[in-house]
């Protein structure tokens, strides 16, 4: 399976889900799933009916260097 995913510096929604933002971070999905576990992790998902969801805005920030 071929999944593409839209550059971070061009996404227009608010928040990704787990497989994706796993992306952008060079992590494991199920790293970020242990993040959300534990709530250890240097960002923290929303819940949106059940499922997780990272906002794009937390991403960049990790991305840039913040924390």
């Amino acid at each position: 399976m071929n999944t593409s995913f839209t550059a971070l510096s061009n996404e227009n929604r608010a928040v990704l889900s787990t497989k994706e933002a796993a992306y952008h971070l060079g992590r494991r999905p199920q790293t970020l799933l242990k993040w959300a576990c534990y709530e250890a992790g240097p960002i923290r998902p929303v819940r949106i009916h059940g499922r997780l969801a990272w906002r794009v805005e937390d991403l960049k920030r990790i991305l840039c260097g913040g924390v």
